[in-house]
């Protein structure tokens, strides 16, 4: 009986993965694609992800789009079972010790020379970069003519 409460959670878990506070005690296929990998379900020989989107497919209602617990826990698991050749409980037995919550990695970035290193940088970019304090900017007077013009705006005495 503690299997079935593990398998609960683990369920749970997967169905709350990227979900949020307002996350509902249902799977969709991308998350039992993600179970059946985080679980060690799929490896690549006797069952790949594609089995995994047919049994999911295969498992929920005509026109649903998630499956419930207990569709999980009798057609999912079963079907899976039946596709790897082994029993039912020797398949929770291995989601449960394997798998209790969803794994999280983000992508990590590789070093760019001309980002990272600072001096590598050319340009305006190696003497510290461009600046918003340009001289001869500050006020008006330096980008204004004020000189004495006639009613067209050319200027007298040119």
């Amino acid at each position: 009986m503690s299997g079935n409460k593990e398998l609960k959670a683990v369920f749970d878990s997967f169905c709350a993965f990227g979900g949020g506070l307002n996350a509902k005690p249902e799977m969709d296929n991308s998350r039992f694609n993600k179970f059946c990998k985080d679980a060690g379900i799929i490896d690549g020989r006797k069952f790949t992800s594609t089995d995994a989107d047919l049994i999911f497919t295969k498992s929920k209602g005509k026109g649903e789009r998630r499956i419930s617990y207990s569709v999980f826990a009798s057609s999912a698991l079963e079907e899976v079972a039946k596709k790897k050749a082994i029993s039912k409980d020797q398949l929770v037995a291995q989601i449960t010790a394997k798998s209790s919550a969803p794994s999280s990695s983000g992508t990590q970035a590789e070093n760019v020379a001309l980002h990272d290193d600072k001096s590598l940088y050319t340009g305006v970019y190696s003497k510290g970069g461009p600046t918003s304090n340009d001289l001869g900017t500050s006020d008006l007077s330096f980008i204004t003519n004020r000189e004495d013009a006639d009613v067209r705006g050319v200027q007298i005495g040119r």
